[in-house]
């Protein structure tokens, strides 16, 4: 058995931290003003948010194409990957977990496994990188799930943004909680709930101060909860600059977690907006 990883690019994982692990990544399209853009391919994320504010109209994204997923596995078929484990963002925001899975029903010459991440960005990231080194090192696909529902279970996450209507309009929180967010000027702190796996309200802050305050009491509880090591990264929708200044900010408040960076590219971004900025959290296996 030769077990690959395909994932799709809201993981943002780079091709330096892929390097010769069996990873591949199929790309998110992105629509601006009736423009397709492949993520990570032919626009960049910066270009990508300058091209944001500027829109005529709401951008929007569309799951990864069927036919390059088909074309990544009939390569990896053809280098001999007879069992691919695909990993996707959560099914609750995309619905590329079940295009994938009715496609594996009719694919005779491999063996598909489809893992529903229940989350994105580098938390996904984090799981499609562990399961390649795992994946290379000889582990067997049960060995493989194993490991993920560990680090599925361990994962948390609180988003700061500044305008709710880029949720309400693409469809990701309902119309009542944007209007209320813009009438209040609050800083709503956002999450994946635990049993939905759906993006949702969980706190109405009044200030960013104050909002980042409560993500890091909320960081800190989850420490205290957790009988294993956390590791941590702060995610930024193009602004850097914050990101940096918070993940220094942080690592001075807990010296023993290892505070990582990361970002939200274009088909996040699309429904985040831009200068989003969130600390996400899952188990630390290198410091088990």
């Amino acid at each position: 058995m030769k077990i690959a990883i395909v994932t799709d690019s809201t993981a943002y994982i780079t091709p330096e931290q892929i390097g010769d692990l069996p990873i591949r990544v199929a790309t998110t399209p992105v629509i601006i003003d009736g423009t397709t853009y492949n993520e990570g391919v032919d626009i960049t994320t910066a270009e990508y948010y300058e091209r944001l504010k500027d829109a005529k109209e709401f951008p929007h994204t569309s799951q990864p194409r069927l036919g390059d997923v088909i074309d990544i596995h009939q390569q990896l078929l053809d280098e001999g990957y007879d069992t691919v484990i695909d990993i996707y963002l959560s099914a609750t925001i995309s619905g590329i977990n079940g295009t994938i899975s009715a496609m594996a029903r009719d694919n005779h010459d491999q063996h598909i496994v489809v893992y529903d991440s229940q989350i994105t960005v580098i938390l996904m990231g984090e799981m499609v990188l562990t399961a390649g080194r795992m994946a290379q090192a000889g582990a067997s696909v049960d060995d493989i799930i194993r490991q993920l529902d560990v680090l599925r279970a361990s994962t948390g996450e609180y988003f700061i943004v500044n305008d709710l209507q880029h949720l309400v309009r693409g469809g990701r929180l309902s119309n009542t909680a944007g209007l209320l967010g813009s009438m209040l000027r609050i800083k709503p702190l956002l999450t994946f709930d635990n049993d939905t796996h759906k993006i949702v309200v969980a706190e109405k802050i009044r200030t960013l101060p104050r909002a980042y305050h409560r993500v890091e009491e909320l960081f800190t509880q989850a420490l205290d909860q957790a009988d294993y090591p956390l590791r941590a990264w702060v995610i930024d929708g193009n602004d850097p600059e914050s990101g940096n200044a918070w993940q220094h900010d942080l690592q001075r408040q807990f010296p023993g977690v290892r505070i990582e960076r990361s970002y939200f590219g274009p088909a996040i971004g699309t429904h985040l907006g831009a200068k989003a900025i969130a600390l996400a959290w899952m188990r630390d296996l290198g410091n088990d």
